[in-house]
């Protein structure tokens, strides 16, 4: 059965529970924070220009103190704004050693990316190792993301062998699982599950995903960075201020229980 709902109704939940965290914050931004966004499962929906999600209405709740600027980028250009700062934050985002060079971590959720195939016989894959020595296995990756050294070891192992294929969203991924070009993927389930719900293209794929976790990638931080390069002091003071009020809240948490059927959940995301 596929999970369905009212995006609209748990929007309108979403801002009436956050509406006071707006209210009680005390800094205000001196200037409007930019925030590119890539699509990134139900945390971020783009639909032509319009924006929505857990992480944009968690951040336009929070209008009464600081004004976001989001625009829509490809993944990998995401990556490359915030490293050259010329983007304010980067949401949502696993923590890496690269990311924290570039900016200041608020944790939000625990999150963990697994290799991800549909339904089949195929024994199950244990380890990295023995993925890698399943050779006649294709995987396909989102250009852009990362989960930490461990997937950037395994994504460099596997294009030197000539089974990787990079995309630039999780929509393509999931169409080049659907049509047997890939067999594989490795990402959030959460990520590939909510770009699929919003797929008419991919939607009947929901219910015949398998997950598979590998003990080297082990569950990790995802919330928001705060750059280092482009604000101010004031700004990045009052931007971590506010964004770890919303860490204590629990309302990401809750969001995610809103927005995603409890089996994806299970194998991708956890509360703090």
């Amino acid at each position: 059965m596929s999970f369905q709902i009212n995006l609209r109704s748990l929007r309108i939940l979403l801002l009436s529970s956050l509406m006071l965290l707006a209210q009680q914050a005390l800094a205000v931004c001196s200037r409007a924070i930019n925030v590119p966004v890539a699509a990134t499962g139900r945390s971020v929906l783009i639909n032509g220009d319009n924006i929505e999600g857990i992480y944009p209405d968690i951040l336009r709740s929070l209008g009464e103190a600081c004004k976001f600027t989001l625009t829509a980028v490809p993944r990998a250009r995401l990556e490359l704004l915030f490293e050259t700062g010329r983007a304010d934050l980067l949401i949502p985002a696993s923590r890496t050693p690269k990311r924290d060079e570039h900016g200041i971590f608020i944790p939000l959720v625990y999150n963990r990316a697994t290799l991800i195939s549909l339904e089949s016989n195929r024994t199950v894959i244990v380890s990295m190792q023995d993925l890698l020595d399943k050779k006649d296995l294709k995987v396909a990756v989102v250009r852009g993301f990362d989960y930490g050294p461990a997937y950037q070891d395994i994504i460099k192992e596997l294009s030197k062998q000539g089974r990787l294929y990079m995309d630039a969203d999780p929509v393509s991924v999931a169409r080049l699982l659907k049509a047997g070009i890939s067999d594989l993927t490795i990402m959030a389930p959460s990520i590939l599950a909510g770009a699929i719900m919003e797929d008419a293209r991919v939607q009947d794929m929901l219910d015949k995903l398998r997950y598979e976790p590998l003990p080297e990638l082990a569950w990790g931080d995802s919330g928001v960075y705060i750059s280092k390069k482009s604000l101010s002091n004031e700004d990045r003071a009052a931007l971590k201020d506010m964004l770890e009020q919303v860490a204590k809240s629990g309302v990401v948490w809750k969001s995610f229980q809103r927005y995603y059927p409890a089996n994806v959940l299970k194998e991708s995301i956890r509360p703090r």
